[in-house]
C-alpha cells in the first residue's frame, strides 16, 4: 500500500512538473538534436535502404509471409509500400531508443537538479554511488540488450496486437534501467541503489511500462497507418515530440518516486540507529 501511494503521489508531482516552462524546454532540446541527426541520416540512406530492403523482401520467405497476410486481410494492392513500411518500422525503435538514451544522459540530470532544489529533497546528502564511466557502460549494455531483443522480435510487430504490446515492454524495461540509475547516481550509495532497485523493482517496472504504454500511441499509428507513411517526414517530427514529452515525464516520475523512497529509507535507518544507541546507553546505565 505504501508503494502504491508513492506511485500515485509521484505521478501527480510529475504531472505538475510537466507544466513548468523549464521542463518544456528540456523536452525540446533532445527532440531537436535527435530530429536533426536522424533526419540527415534518413535523407542520406532512404533510397539505398529501400533498394536493399526491396531485394531482401523479394527473395526471402519473409516476403511471402507478408504477401499472404496482405491478401488475407484484403490489402493485396499494398505491396508497393511493403519496403518503405518495413524501413519505417525498423528505424522507429532505433529512433525512440536513441531519444531515450539522450534524455537519460542530458535531460534527466537537469530534471533531478531541479527537483532536489525543492524543500522536500533539499536535505538529501550526495553519496555519489555512480559515476559517468559506469553510467555509460550500464547504458550501453542495457541499450544493446534492448536493441537485440527489438530486432529479434521485429517480424512479429506486424501482428496488430503485438505492435501495441512489445514496444511498451521493451522501452519500459530500458526506461526503468536508465532512469533509475540516473536518479540515484549522485544521491545514493551503491548499496542504497541496489536495495532500492530490489525493494521497488515492481513499482519501478510499472512506471517504465506505463511510460512505454504512453509512447505506444504514436508508435501504433506510425507503424500501421498508410497516411503516416505518406507524410512520414512531417509525422515523424510530431511523433518524436510526443516521445520526448513522455520520456521527460517518466524522468520526473522516476525522480520523485526514487528520491522519496531514498529519503524514507535513510530516515528509517537513522531511527533504527538512534534506537540502538539508546538501547546501548540504557544497558550501560
Amino acid at each position: 500500500m505504501k508503494s502504491f501511494n508513492r506511485l500515485i503521489k509521484s505521478f501527480g508531482l510529475a504531472l505538475i512538473g510537466m507544466m513548468s516552462p523549464r521542463i518544456i524546454w528540456l523536452s525540446f532540446r533532445p527532440f531537436i538534436i535527435v530530429s536533426i541527426a536522424w533526419g540527415c541520416l534518413i535523407w542520406l540512406c532512404w533510397s539505398p535502404a529501400l533498394e536493399i530492403l526491396s531485394a531482401f523482401l523479394t527473395n526471402s520467405l519473409f516476403s511471402g509471409w507478408i504477401q499472404e497476410g496482405l491478401i488475407w486481410t484484403g490489402f493485396d494492392q499494398a505491396r508497393a509500400w511493403i519496403a518503405p513500411l518495413f524501413f519505417v518500422m525498423l528505424i522507429i525503435p532505433l529512433i525512440a531508443i536513441s531519444l531515450l538514451v539522450l534524455i537519460a544522459f542530458t535531460t534527466a540530470p537537469s530534471i533531478i537538479r531541479m527537483i532536489t532544489r525543492q524543500a522536500a529533497y533539499s536535505d538529501l546528502a550526495y553519496l555519489h554511488g555512480g559515476n559517468l564511466i559506469h553510467g555509460i557502460l550500464y547504458a550501453v549494455w542495457s541499450t544493446c540488450i534492448c536493441i537485440i531483443v527489438t530486432l529479434v522480435t521485429l517480424p512479429v510487430w506486424w501482428l496488430p496486437p503485438l505492435v501495441a504490446v512489445l514496444p511498451p515492454l521493451l522501452w519500459g524495461w530500458l526506461t526503468m534501467r536508465l532512469m533509475s540509475y540516473d536518479v540515484l547516481a549522485s544521491h545514493a550509495s551503491k548499496n542504497e541503489r541496489d536495495l532500492l532497485l530490489l525493494q521497488y523493482r515492481w513499482p519501478l517496472l510499472f512506471i517504465g511500462v506505463a511510460s512505454g504504454m504512453l509512447s505506444a500511441i504514436p508508435t501504433f499509428f506510425w507503424a500501421t497507418s498508410a497516411f503516416a507513411l505518406i507524410l512520414f517526414p512531417v509525422f515523424s517530427f510530431m511523433a518524436l515530440w510526443i516521445y520526448s514529452l513522455i520520456f521527460v515525464f517518466s524522468a520526473l516520475w522516476f525522480a520523485h518516486f526514487l528520491l522519496d523512497s531514498l529519503k524514507e529509507m535513510r530516515n528509517e535507518n537513522l531511527d533504527r540507529s538512534l534506537r540502538a544507541n539508546i538501547g546501548v546507553i540504557d544497558a550501560e546505565l
